[in-house]
């Protein structure tokens, strides 16, 4: 298979890090182009990044010398050099929708990270294991656009990818209604490391913009259907959530509650889950974990330092199913944010799209 050359827009920012490392030996794609700011622009990869690296692997050998390009003045000079680029880019809200939209518009595909496309109607929001037949919409965002091959793809928001993986296969088997969830979200989510971040140390923040909203109303796009020439949200299960930033480098957690029209037995709940596998699974992508949902039996897991990275960060770890008194059960689970939730989870969109043929 011939690797395909692609670029990251807003690479300097930790889940453009993430992106870089993710792709600098990828069997399928070849990083070719990072592109940030003008501030950054004409500086190695390197020099541009310098102390600010944030992960816990080295930065790429072979992104050091890249020389950066401006994400908007380079444009048109991007477009013509990749065949898809991965969107991290750190601005206002109808910034992003233009600037991604441009890009789209120069035939350049689009798998972003950022939240300002989610709620555009003809744009998929898709979480691979989940809903890989909204990437049919597509076509009729294409038809909008006036494109042939540009095109707008999303992920999810990344503290949704702890918890509504699990809920997923139990939703139409059981008829899921109604869901309350609490999650604990790590300091990489907010771009931030302790470092940057001193006032996290030993420290709760009960608030994180956005994100209960979030939380509450992306699940409903994700268990929609393609409707004509947009997605169709889902109408059930009403969701509530309280969001919490904790103090962890990375791991989102969540503490889930729901009900159900048919209440599952425990064995059948963890039956599903075992058993639940998608698409990537099914096609092999190079990121896919082998088994989805990791149920652990132990009353003190999933933990965060201990689980977050298992499968290379892509799998998410269930554990503590028990009945509840005003729900019918209650579980936790855990994600990595910046992996399964970021930038592992747009580079596994991006293997979809390939393996299914939309960036042929």
């Amino acid at each position: 298979m011939k690797k395909l050359k692609v670029g990251v827009i807003g690479g300097t920012g930790m889940v453009g890090q993430r992106f870089v490392s993710l792709l600098a030996e990828h069997p399928w794609f070849d990083l070719t182009v990072i592109a940030a700011s003008s501030r950054s622009a004409g500086k190695t990869y390197e020099e541009a990044v310098g102390s600010r690296w944030a992960l816990e692997v080295p930065l790429p050998a072979s992104a050091k010398d890249i020389v950066v390009k401006s994400a908007v003045e380079d444009m048109a000079d991007i477009a013509a050099q990749v065949d898809l680029v991965f969107s991290a880019v750190d601005m206002k809200k109808e910034e992003i929708q233009a600037l991604e939209e441009a890009y789209a518009k120069l035939e350049c595909p689009v798998v972003s990270n950022n939240s300002a496309h989610r709620w555009t109607p003809d744009v998929p929001m898709v979480v691979p294991e989940i809903n890989p037949e909204h990437l049919a919409v597509i076509a009729a965002q294409r038809k909008r656009l006036g494109t042939k091959r540009g095109f707008i793809a999303v992920k999810s928001n990344c503290s949704l990818q702890s918890y509504v993986p699990a809920l997923h296969p139990l939703k139409d088997e059981f008829g899921l209604n109604k869901v309350l969830v609490c999650t604990y979200q790590a300091i990489s989510g907010a771009g931030k490391t302790f470092e940057t971040w001193p006032e996290m140390v030993d420290n709760i923040i009960p608030y994180i913009g956005g994100e209960e909203e979030k939380s509450e109303q992306e699940p409903l796009k994700l268990w929609g259907k393609v409707a004509g020439d947009h997605i169709e949200n889902a109408v059930a299960p009403s969701i509530t959530a309280q969001c919490l930033r904790v103090p962890c480098s990375n791991g989102h957690m969540a503490a889930v509650f729901a009900s159900f029209d048919r209440k599952p037995s425990r064995e059948e709940i963890l039956a599903r889950w075992a058993a639940f596998s998608g698409k990537p699974q099914q096609l092999g992508l190079p990121s896919a974990p082998k088994q989805f949902l990791h149920y652990f039996e132990e009353d003190n897991r999933p933990q965060t330092k201990l689980d977050r990275n298992l499968e290379g960060g892509m799998a998410v770890s269930v554990g503590r199913l028990r009945p509840d008194t005003q729900y019918d059960y209650k579980f936790v689970c855990l994600s990595h944010n910046t992996l399964r939730g970021a930038a592992g989870g747009g580079v596994l969109l991006a293997e979809l799209l390939r393996a299914e043929g939309w960036l042929d």
